[in-house]
């Protein structure tokens, strides 16, 4: 069975009309993301021209980058006052499963993704998982959030047995749409496309650093497995 297209791809076949980014680093200066407010407009401008819905800005929070929930709000309000478009914008954030997250979790000072507001973006270092990895994502979920893992194809400690561990927890899975166009290398593309083939994932993202990775996006090849997970959303 051929699940990719070779020559159609994510621009040929229109898939971002009507996408939701779960994942983006579009809001501008706070973290390694966008650093200005133009370059956060420039994104959504083309965002617009390629029918894209909605995007959630989700900066990092972790102990190197320790932005808290006060000072994104405000800096979102900043972003939000100067886009007129038609691209929605929410704010989350994407969380580094730290010491600094488990004090915000214990204090419920976080930023959810998803409409319901009960999702929380997690992620881990891309070497070596925290200790605790298992008994963490427990706990999240004892407080009342699903973890999504933010591009699991990404970690590299991770095998196939490790992936249905987490799915067997009711954990979810965010692709990072640059891995499919082989931008983090092609071990990390094929762990994707088998993530994706066996319907691992629930949700994806862009995980949008500098304008030029929509171009990126648009170079990744399309199937129906990715056509239809770009309709998913939260």
């Amino acid at each position: 069975m051929i699940l990719f297209h070779r020559k159609k791809t994510i621009s040929k076949a229109n898939s971002l009309c009507g996408f939701t980014d779960h994942h983006s680093h579009i809001l501008f200066g706070v973290d390694d993301g966008i650093q200005t407010l133009s370059d956060s407009l420039s994104v959504l401008e083309r965002y617009a021209s390629l029918g894209v819905s909605t995007v959630w800005c989700t900066p990092h929070i972790m102990e190197d980058v320790p932005n808290s929930t006060s000072e994104l709000r405000e800096r979102f309000e900043e972003l939000q006052a100067a886009w007129q478009g038609p691209v929605r914008l929410h704010l989350a954030a994407e969380n580094m499963l730290d010491s600094l997250f488990e004090e915000r979790l214990e204090a419920r000072d976080l930023l959810p993704l998803g409409e319901m507001g009960n999702h929380l973006l997690v992620e881990t270092s891309f070497y070596n998982p925290p200790m605790d990895l298992y008994h963490l994502l427990e706990r999240i979920k004892s407080k009342g959030f699903y973890p999504v893992m933010a591009h699991p194809e990404r970690y590299m400690y991770m095998s196939e047995h490790d992936y249905k561990r987490l799915h067997d927890m009711s954990v979810k899975f965010q692709l990072n749409l640059p891995s499919l166009a082989g931008a983090y290398g092609s071990t990390v593309r094929s762990k994707a496309q088998w993530l994706l083939r066996h319907g691992y994932y629930s949700i994806s993202g862009s995980d949008l650093h500098r304008p030029r990775m929509v171009d990126t996006i648009l170079s990744a090849p399309s199937s129906a497995a990715l056509t239809t997970l770009l309709s998913s959303s939260l």
